[in-house]
């Protein structure tokens, strides 16, 4: 009941334009300043006289290398219609890119894109100022001009770049791509035969098959972010490997979707977790499907055992989506690691850094609260994309979307209407400072030192007015999760990213090792752009 009267308040807000202000000087619609994007049209669609998107490179970044990339529009076939997007050399997704544990490189980024950008390098403990975050560590590259981006690659594990400026538009039209860091450690990972770098991404597209379009001033969708209704990875609809009979293949997997969860499953393969943002678990699991939501990576060993064909797929509670299938034929692969893929490793080097953490923090009260809302208030003219509604109109998708169903997770957008019309004027995403009450680019009292570890607790309030889940990243650091809703973690990671389902509460451990200005926000890119984000700093 409590969910469809929200409903009906949301629907009576939406359509009265409700409009909030947020953020303070430097700051626009809770975000950092940057240089004025334009603020009236679309931004374009046409293919016309387009090149057409390129196979995905792997390319080794050598220790101290620089390396050209730039940004420029390509044609993509999505089903039977071209569609024009944006890509890092011509391909979606960019490039691969691999390097050694504790190498240096330098990425010379040239801008031939639609808007002013930067390379936010997600996860990496680099230098501040080649973090990608324009009105914070760098202005905006504007259209035709080159930045130089020195990344630190310090931890093994997957890392992926994107865009920084209108990251809602970027991810959709293809701006991403990986870096694989190869530990120096050959003992490292268990062994596998090969590894593959497999990006879960969706895109919403109309009756035409084009892509919906954006607006150039203002980003929509941002009560629960513009979920798609084409699924890919590595920007294919269905895509296809082939493994031997008794191989072992590694998947270094990251969400870069701009709302959707993905539980990503193999039917019939052995799934082993072996990894996570920042490197190893302490302890290896053999799992059915791995979750991952915005932003997060995870890497999985799979095991083909026997002949055959197998499913790629995402599933929830409701459904199963196909993603692609792997084909298992031939002969059985010359070397195989079935039965180091056997046993369970405990990392013992984890386990000793962890172990003493949880000793000292976990009962301890927490350093910082942040609490995880939403704001609507003041009336003003009806916002733009009221006019675009389905089926039986906003108000009816309302009450069909908000069943009391007990779910912690919103897997699917059933508010279509209502979300398509939500805007950065109609309502205000927050991260609230428990302490002080300050929201968003307002909180200006995180300020540490290298070598702190912060205890963060951070809640998901259920009450507010559209409760979801969020998930959070932390840049330029890395965290463990203490525990959840008070119950201890049994499987440490490092972290740069966490989720929080609604009405959950999440201790973590932020060790601060990296100075520097720096941003927390929600990785569901329209939260984040209706003001959900801050900034911390870390002094020398």
């Amino acid at each position: 009941m409590m969910k469809i009267i929200f409903a009906i308040i949301v629907f009576a807000a939406i359509a009265g334009g409700i409009y909030v202000l947020t953020g303070g000087p430097g700051v626009r619609n809770g975000s950092p300043a940057s240089s004025a994007v334009p603020a009236t049209g679309v931004f374009p669609q046409d293919v016309s006289d387009l090149p057409e998107a390129k196979p995905t490179p792997e390319i080794t970044l050598g220790d101290g290398e620089t390396y050209d990339v730039g940004i420029f529009p390509v044609k993509k076939k999505i089903g039977d219609t071209w569609v024009r997007m944006l890509s890092y050399n011509g391909s979606v997704p960019g490039p691969v890119f691999r390097v050694k544990e504790g190498a240096e490189a330098t990425i010379r980024l040239k801008n031939d894109g639609d808007l002013e950008t930067t390379l936010h390098s997600h996860g990496l403990r680099l230098e501040n100022l080649f973090d990608g975050v324009p009105g914070v560590t760098q202005e905006p590259i504007k259209v035709g001009d080159t930045f130089e981006y020195r990344l630190k690659f310090s931890d093994p594990g997957m890392y992926w770049y994107h865009p920084h400026v209108r990251t809602d538009y970027g991810l959709e039209a293809g701006l991403y791509g990986t870096y694989i860091v190869d530990p120096t450690d050959a003992g490292y990972w268990p062994k596998a035969n090969r590894e593959l770098s497999l990006t879960l991404d969706d895109i919403a597209l109309g009756k035409d098959g084009r892509p919906l379009s954006f607006d150039r001033g203002e980003t929509d969708h941002t009560l629960m972010g513009r979920f798609g209704d084409t699924m890919f990875v590595n920007g294919e609809t269905d895509y296809r490997f082939a493994a031997a009979p008794g191989e072992v293949v590694r998947l270094y997997l990251v969400n870069t979707a701009n709302v959707r969860p993905f539980d990503f499953t193999i039917p019939g393969a052995k799934m082993k977790l072996v990894g996570a943002d920042l490197g190893r678990y302490a302890r290896e699991t053999f799992v059915e499907s791995v979750m991952l939501s915005p932003g997060e990576r995870r890497v999985v060993d799979v095991l083909f055992g026997m002949p055959g064909e197998f499913p790629i797929e995402h599933r929830t509670p409701e459904k199963r989506y196909a993603l692609g299938s792997v084909s298992v034929s031939g002969s059985p692969i010359a070397v195989s690691y079935a039965e180091e893929f056997a046993a369970l490793r405990e990392n013992r080097a984890v386990a000793e850094e962890m172990n003493p953490l949880f000793g000292e923090y976990l009962s301890k009260a927490p350093d910082k609260k942040l609490d995880l809302t939403l704001a609507m208030g003041g009336m003003m003219g009806a916002p733009s994309g009221m006019h675009r509604m389905s089926g039986g109109g906003m108000m009816e998708d309302a009450m069909m979307g908000m069943g009391d169903d007990g779910e912690t997770i919103e897997w699917e957008d059933e508010m279509a209407a209502m979300n398509t019309g939500s805007t950065t004027k109609t309502l205000t995403w927050k991260l609230r400072d428990a302490a002080t009450g300050k929201e968003n680019m307002r909180i200006d009292d995180w300020k540490f030192k290298v070598g702190d570890k912060v205890k963060i607790r951070i809640f998901n309030d259920s009450s507010s007015m559209h409760p979801m889940q969020h998930p959070i990243h932390f840049h330029g650091q890395r965290f463990v999760v203490l525990s959840t809703n008070g119950v201890r973690n049994a499987d440490p990671v490092w972290q740069d990213t966490t989720l929080l389902p609604k009405g959950e509460t999440v201790d973590i451990l932020l060790e601060l090792t990296n100075p520097g200005e720096w941003m927390a926000h929600c990785h569901i890119v329209e939260h984040a752009e209706a003001g959900m984000m801050m900034t911390f700093s870390v002094e020398k």
